[in-house]
C-alpha cells in the first residue's frame, strides 16, 4: 500500500479509509485524546496548533501524527533541545483493536477503550488511562499516570511522576519510581494479582479487595507502616519495618519496597458494607 502524507498546519479534519492498525503519535504542548471505535477506519482532529506543522503519515496499516524532528526513538531526551515553541491539540479515534504509541512533551494525554498494546512516553504533562485491556507500557520523567478500569497488565517507570490505579482489575502492575507516589485501589479478578512496586522516597498505598488472596511482602527502611490485615504481621527493627504473611490461599503477589516513604496496605470492604468500612483498622507504627 503506498504511503500517504498529509502537512497539518492549521486547524482541520481527517478521514483515513484505509483500515488503521497502529498508532503513533507524538506532539509537543498540547494535549492528545486518543478513543478505540468499533470502526475499521480512523478520523484526526487538530482544533489547535502553533508553531511547525505536523506531518501525518498512512502507511501499511500505521498511522502517524507528529514532528519531523520528533522520533520515537530517543523521545524522553528531546526536552533537552532547544526549538522554537510549539503547541498542538489533537484527537483521534482508531479502531480499539489498534495498537497505540502515544509520546507528549509538556502536553496532557488521554487514551480510552483501547484493546490493543498501548505505550506511553512523556517527559511532562499528565496521562490519564480509560478502560484499556491490552498490555500497558508507561515511561515518564515527571508526568504523572492515572489509570482507570485497566484490565490489562501494567508496566510503570518514572524519575518523579506519581502513578495512581483506579478499579484496577488487571492481573499484574510492575511499577518503578525515584521519588513518585504509588496509590493502587485493586478490584477483586478471577486470575492471581501479581503487583511489584519499588521507589526510593515515594509513599505507596494500597487497597486490596476483602477478602484478598495473595502472598504479602512490604518493606521500608525509615518509613511508617499501617496494615488494615488482621492476617498479617507488621515487623522489623531499628527504622525499618516490613508487612509480612498471607491472605487467603496466598496464589497472588504483592511486593512492595521503598526506602524512606511510608507504606499502608488498606483493605476494600465487601460490596454489601458500607464504604466507610475501608478505612484501615491496624495502627500507623
Amino acid at each position: 500500500m503506498p504511503e500517504s502524507t498529509w502537512s497539518v498546519a492549521e486547524p482541520q479534519r481527517l478521514t483515513f479509509d484505509a483500515p488503521v492498525t497502529a498508532l503513533s503519535v507524538r506532539i509537543v504542548n498540547g494535549a492528545v485524546n486518543v478513543v478505540g471505535t468499533e470502526e475499521a477506519t480512523a478520523r484526526l482532529e487538530v482544533s489547535g496548533i502553533e508553531g511547525p506543522p505536523l506531518i501525518v503519515t498512512q502507511r501499511d496499516g500505521t498511522l502517524t501524527v507528529t514532528y519531523e524532528d520528533l522520533p520515537w526513538k530517543g523521545f524522553l531526551s528531546w526536552l533537552d533541545r532547544k526549538t522554537p515553541r510549539r503547541h498542538a491539540v489533537v484527537s483521534l479515534a482508531v479502531p480499539s483493536g489498534a495498537a497505540v504509541e502515544v509520546g507528549v512533551v509538556g502536553a496532557g494525554a488521554v487514551v480510552s477503550g483501547i484493546r490493543g498494546r498501548t505505550e506511553l512516553r512523556g517527559v511532562t504533562g499528565d496521562t490519564t488511562l480509560v478502560g484499556l485491556a491490552g498490555v500497558v507500557r508507561a515511561e515518564t520523567v515527571s508526568g504523572n499516570l492515572e489509570a482507570q478500569a485497566v484490565t490489562g497488565d501494567l508496566r510503570f517507570q518514572s524519575v518523579s511522576g506519581d502513578l495512581t490505579v483506579v478499579e484496577g482489575a488487571g492481573t499484574s502492575v510492575r511499577a518503578e519510581s525515584v521519588s513518585g507516589h504509588m496509590v493502587l485501589d485493586v478490584d477483586a479478578s478471577p486470575k492471581p494479582t501479581d503487583i511489584r512496586l519499588t521507589t526510593v522516597s515515594g509513599e505507596i498505598a494500597i487497597r486490596l479487595p476483602h477478602p484478598a488472596d495473595a502472598k504479602v511482602e512490604a518493606n521500608t527502611a525509615s518509613g511508617a507502616v499501617s496494615n488494615a490485615f488482621e492476617d498479617l504481621r507488621v515487623g522489623g527493627q531499628w527504622g525499618a519495618k516490613k508487612i509480612t504473611g498471607t491472605l487467603g490461599a496466598g496464589t497472588g503477589k504483592l511486593k512492595a519496597t521503598t526506602v524512606s516513604g511510608s507504606i499502608a496496605l488498606l483493605r476494600r470492604p465487601p460490596a454489601e458494607d458500607d464504604q466507610y468500612d475501608a478505612e484501615p483498622t491496624g495502627k500507623v507504627l
